[in-house]
């Protein structure tokens, strides 16, 4: 099968490799699928790239952790019936050497999620970036219980995961603010029903939330604790959930009592290691809501498997949307 690889860490050209490779097998509870598309995730690159200095964790790496595709094989303990289903998958490469940046991957059965034979393929090309990005939206707004009536703040509501958390939550019935860093992103926001569109720089930001939330707001997916730590204690309500994603500092200062007072909770995610049931239940709402048009996700550009270098370094640089491999 013809597939991209890297056998060490460093810049997209330097390292990625097109090639052909012995197509995979499925082994006992595995499935193999005859991929279309491939999504490509923040987490892909800073696995490629060495991201704080994190050592190979397999000789050869075939990158990419979600996709689209067809079902062809299956292994030992997995019924024959999954074989022809169009499915969508995720965690293709997590803990796991071979991922979706190929003609074929073998995942887990339970790592795949049904999709109807008839949709189209801009359905197709958004399922493929449900995973990563999904998965961790969906589990930062709703990992505490629904959110029918509450105040849901985002932060980066324009970004991968931050625009899913905000049509998620909008689609749960939430009251929603979306916080951006560029003014050009307010009006996409804004399109996703949102009761508000701030920009984070903005100097009269505290006062703006409370204008919106005067009761403070419950839940909170942040985007970068150690920026709005201290924001965030001035603006949520008692009993309120931050959930973060990343962090600018590893080890960020936290008002301590302000948060403790206000009954806090703070929950780190860390999408590869979410329980098996958590993954399911975002991965079958997700699904729901793209099938439903509750949820939508922009796909700036679709390249073939031999310009997997340009999508990296498209998302390296910040192109607005998402890259996807066609294969």
């Amino acid at each position: 099968m013809r597939a991209a690889w890297y056998d060490r860490r460093g810049p997209a050209r330097e390292v990625l490799v097109v090639g052909d490779t012995p197509d995979p097998h499925p082994g006992p509870g595995e499935v193999r699928i005859r991929l279309s598309r491939s999504g490509i995730s923040p987490g892909d690159v800073k696995k490629r790239s060495g991201w704080q200095n994190s050592a190979m964790p397999f000789p050869r790496v075939i990158p990419h952790s979600d996709g689209v595709g067809i079902i062809d094989a299956v292994g030992p303990d997995v019924d024959d019936a999954r074989i022809g289903l169009d499915v969508w998958c995720y965690g293709a490469q997590s803990y796991r050497p071979f991922g979706t940046a190929a003609e074929y991957t073998v995942v887990p059965s339970e790592l795949t999620v049904p999709l109807p034979g008839d949709i189209t393929p801009g359905i197709a090309a958004q399922a493929a970036c449900l995973g990563i990005a999904g998965i961790t939206g969906y589990r930062a707004v709703f990992a505490d219980g629904p959110i029918d009536g509450l105040t849901v703040l985002v932060y980066g509501a324009a970004g991968g995961v931050g625009s899913i958390a905000t049509q998620m939550a909008v689609h749960g019935g939430a009251h929603v603010i979306g916080v951006v860093r560029n003014p050009d992103q307010l009006d996409t926001v804004r399109d996703y029903g949102v009761t508000a569109a701030l920009l984070d720089a903005d100097p009269d930001i505290t006062d703006q939330i409370r204008a919106v939330a005067p009761d403070g707001v419950h839940r909170i997916a942040e985007v970068d604790l150690a920026a709005h730590i201290d924001l965030n204690a001035d603006i949520i309500a008692t009993g309120a959930v931050i959930s973060s994603y990343y962090s600018s500092n590893d080890r960020p200062q936290i008002p301590y009592w302000k948060l403790g007072f206000a009954d806090t909770t703070l929950r780190l995610l860390g999408s590869d290691d979410f329980s098996p049931a958590v993954r399911t239940d975002a991965a079958n709402e997700l699904t729901r809501a793209l099938l439903d048009g509750g949820l939508h996700i922009r796909v700036a550009d679709q390249l073939p498997l031999d310009k997997i270098a340009d999508a990296h370094e498209h998302l390296e640089h910040g192109t607005p949307g998402r890259v996807i491999l066609h294969l």
